[in-house]
Order: C-alpha cells, then structure tokens, then sequence
C-alpha cells in the first residue's frame, strides 16, 4: 500500500506542478496557478504521514520506507528550485517572456551554481537520512533495513561534492589575457 502511496504523491508532484503552471500562464489565472504551486508540499507531508503510519501499525522497517524518506528530503532540498525552473520556462514557453540565460560552462558564477547544487543535495541528504532514522526509531526494531539505502546516497554525495566543488578550484578561462612587457 505505501509504495503505491509514494507512486501516487511522486505522480500528485508532477501533476500539481503541471497544472499550476497552465492555469498561471496558459488560463491566465495566476493566483489559482500559485494555489495549486501552493500544494505541491502538501505531497511530501501525505508521503511522511502515510510512513509513519505504516511503520505505527507495525510494518517491518524496509525500502519502501528508506524510498519515501529519500523523495521527501530531495523534495525538500531540491523542491523550490524546480519550482523556479519550471516557472521561467512556462513563463517563456506559456506566457511569452524571454528564453532563460544559459549557465556558464565555466567560471565564477558556474563555481557557485555547482556548490549551491551540492548544498541543496547535502540538505536532501540529512533530511532523508534522518527520516530514515526517525521511521527505524519508531519501529523500535531498530533502522538497520531502513538506513540499508543511505550508504549508498554517501557515496553518491561524495562524489557530488568532488564535481561540485571542482568548478571551485581551475582559474577563471574568461580572465583577461596579459600585456606583452616592452624590453
């Protein structure tokens, strides 16, 4: 039941975001469009709540639940930024406005694009990881079989950081070229 729960609220994302982008820019309706942006939240909190409720009537701690945990704290690290994605493109595909800029391939303002990504993952991360340990807490059958995805999201985020971080490091190739000295 919980899996077909986190299916329906991964589905309810997509849909609320959908909708709320055609009835803002296609309807011309923007606060019913920022109504229905308004909600796309409220998924998160039916996933949370049907988790703690299944691992309440006596689930045995399992993926489902560690799948839940992860959707929820990617949702919390990464939802306000689809949001703006997807509101910039609707507004140029629905509404008129112009393209979005591209991001630079490389430089200063790539560095801080890359590390602001690898934050928001890192946020996603301790949210769902501690989820995962709440839902394990809850059982009082202890978290190993919940926490059993986490180590490989470490992996994964470690591995974010190394590329994220690495725009930080190489010089800027934009900078201005060097004036020749006269002998």
């Amino acid at each position: 039941m919980l899996l077909a729960v986190i299916a329906g609220c991964e589905i309810g994302f997509w849909v609320l975001l959908a909708g709320g982008m055609v009835t803002r820019y296609l309807l011309r309706l923007p606060k019913a469009g920022l109504v229905l942006l308004a909600a796309v939240p409220l998924v998160d909190v039916v996933m949370l709540v049907a988790s703690v409720l299944d691992i309440h009537r006596g689930a045995e701690p399992a993926f489902k639940h560690s799948l839940a945990a992860i959707f929820i704290g990617v949702s919390v690290g990464f939802g306000h930024q689809t949001l703006k994605w997807a509101d910039k493109w609707a507004a140029h595909y629905l509404g008129g406005a112009p393209r979005p800029a591209k991001l630079p391939k490389k430089g200063p303002e790539r560095a801080r694009h890359e590390r602001a990504g690898w934050y928001r993952h890192l946020l996603s991360y301790v949210v769902g990881v501690g989820i995962m340990i709440g839902l394990g807490l809850l059982s009082g059958r202890g978290y190993d079989a919940v926490l059993a995805p986490a180590g490989t999201w470490t992996l994964v985020l470690v591995i974010d950081a190394i590329v994220s971080f690495s725009y930080s490091l190489g010089g800027d190739s934009k900078s201005a070229p060097r004036e020749k000295q006269s002998v």
